[in-house]
Formats: structure tokens, sequence, C-alpha cells
């Protein structure tokens, strides 16, 4: 009897063990199998797609769940250790990076490319050309009718159109120009960036933000179908630009050297405390293929995937 009862024991034992095992096991990730919860801001939201994707391409036991969020959210997320990584315009700040310490766990950034981002206007402007300080002086309440811009045939008060209060767009802007409070601007949040284009398109005095990559992947067709029907406007830091060459817009032409005047940085910031995942992904953007897609999507990636060119020269060295 006592045999019997010390078997089941051991088999109860061996059996808990078993599953304690098991269950530990799929919740370990390592870069090459697993699943983690990552997020990011809604505005670079095709970029992070087509990173995690061909992540999950090269590595199929893979897969990321990714939340799409106003930029503040996101970093909340991060913060709450609820996502592994997240996609962001901005590090952490110091009070940010104090909360993380006092839970005695690390945090990390990786810078991975350069965006820009991109106004829009609808088709029935007919210039699609702006100066900094024209876009300074809306922002500021000086400009507040279309009329009041060089070239532009509208007549109405300028809209603004963001897509979230707490985005990484509108907060963008809003740390370039020093502004406290929007109280006094003309100012609406679509909801997504997807929106905000769709807004555009259909009112000629809406002046729309979003993040070019939404439109810049000339090799995706949803892309080429949100292109249609706005204009990216090119902004000079001119007050008068001699040419139409001064306008520059946020793709990779005007992101290099910074030559656009509102581009931004994109970063990775982790608080992935073992060789998972997350890290994973951080090495195949910086190191691997992650480059190229930076690249195809329109932006500009701070490590170019590399090109190796053979050179003919038809002699014999």
């Amino acid at each position: 009897m006592r045999k019997s009862i010390l078997s089941k024991v051991l088999l109860m034992l061996v059996l808990g063990l078993a599953f304690y095992h098991c269950s530990t096991d799929t919740k370990l990730d390592n870069p090459t199998q697993g699943e983690i919860t990552i997020a990011a801001d809604e505005s670079l939201k095709p970029l992070v797609d087509e990173l995690t994707n061909g992540y999950e391409g090269i590595y199929p036991n893979t897969h990321f769940n990714v939340d799409y969020k106003p930029e503040q959210e996101a970093i909340l997320q991060l913060l709450q250790d609820s996502a592994r990584i997240i996609f962001s315009t901005r590090q952490l700040n110091e009070k940010e990076k104090e909360i993380i310490r006092k839970q005695k766990d690390t945090q990390k950034f990786q810078h991975i490319a350069t965006d820009g981002l991109a106004l829009v206007v609808g088709k029935e402007n007919r210039d699609s050309t702006i100066t900094f300080n024209e876009v300074r002086g809306i922002f500021e309440g000086k400009i507040k009718s279309w009329a009041e811009l060089k070239g532009s045939n509208q007549t109405g008060l300028i809209t603004l159109v963001f897509d979230n209060v707490n985005a990484s767009n509108l907060n963008f802007v809003m740390n370039k120009f020093g502004l406290k409070d929007i109280n006094h601007l003309r100012i609406i949040a679509a909801g997504s960036n997807e929106r905000v284009i769709e807004s555009v398109r259909s009112n000629p005095l809406y002046l729309g933000f979003i993040g070019v990559s939404w439109i810049s992947n000339g090799h995706e067709l949803r892309s080429e179908n949100l292109s249609r029907g706005i204009k990216v406007m090119g902004i000079s830091v001119s007050d008068n630009p001699k040419s139409v060459a001064e306008y520059i817009q946020p793709f990779q032409a005007g992101l290099e050297f910074k030559k656009y005047p509102l581009h931004r940085d994109v970063y990775i910031l982790s608080r992935e405390g073992y060789p998972g995942l997350g890290g994973g992904l951080m090495t195949y953007i910086a190191r691997d293929v992650g480059g190229l897609i930076i690249q195809k999507m329109g932006l500009l990636p701070t490590i170019p995937y590399p090109r190796e060119l053979e050179i003919t020269t038809g002699k014999n060295f």
C-alpha cells in the first residue's frame, strides 16, 4: 500500500516537473523562435510591418504581436513591461529612465532610420510648396488663412489634421516649434494616418501631417493608392527661394544630410534583459537586410545595406 502511494507521489512529481519545464520553455524566446508583444507609434506602421514580416519570413517560428497606438501610450506600455520593445521617434526622457531603473531593469535604444513628417494637401490646391517660416507661422497662430500663403488658390481658414493627440506627429511639431498648447489652433484628430489622408483628399482647406512611410513605398500597392488625390508639400528653409529646387520633400533625397527641415529619428527602445527575440530583430535591422527594407520604404537607414559592385575593365590586372 505504502509503495503504491509512494509510486503515485513520485509520478505526480515527475509529471509536475515535466509540465513546469514545458510551460517554462514556451515562455522563453530567442532570436530564432518565440512570440513577443511589441508596440509602435501608428505613424510608423508601414515600416514596422515590413520589418517584422521580413524577420518572420526568415524565421517562421517567430511572431511579433504588434500594438499600434499613439507614441506616448506605446512608451507607457514599455514602462509597464507589457511590451518588450517599441518603435518610437524619441528616446526615453530621464523621468522615464528612472522608472525602469527603480524596477531594477535595464533599457537600451537603437537608432535605425531618419524619417520625415510629411505635409499633405488635396489635389485642388494649386500650389504644393511652403516655407519653413510659413509652417512656423501657422502653428504660432500668425497665419490662419490659406490666402496668406504665397501661391495658394484657397481662401478659407487652415484646418490642421493629425492622427492622434498623444501621437508622435503632433508631439514632434510641438517640440519643434516650442508649443506649450494647441488651443489657439484649428486642429482635428482623424484617428489614424490613413484617415488623415482621406480627410485631406476630400477637403481642400485641410493641411494634413503623416509619417512619410505611409506613401513612400513605391513597390507597395497600398502606398500607391493612398498617394492618389493628394500632394506632398515641399518645404524651403529660405523665406525667398529662388527656384523650385529649394523646396525639399520628405523622401530619401531630402532626408539625406537632413536637408528636409521636418526630419526626425526613428528608434527601437528595448528593455529586454537577455538575448531574446527583440534583440534578434534589432540585430536584423542593424546588420542584415533591415537596412535594405528601410531604404525600400523611402526612408534613410542608419546603417545602409552593403552593396558589392563588380567593375569590369576588359583588362587583366
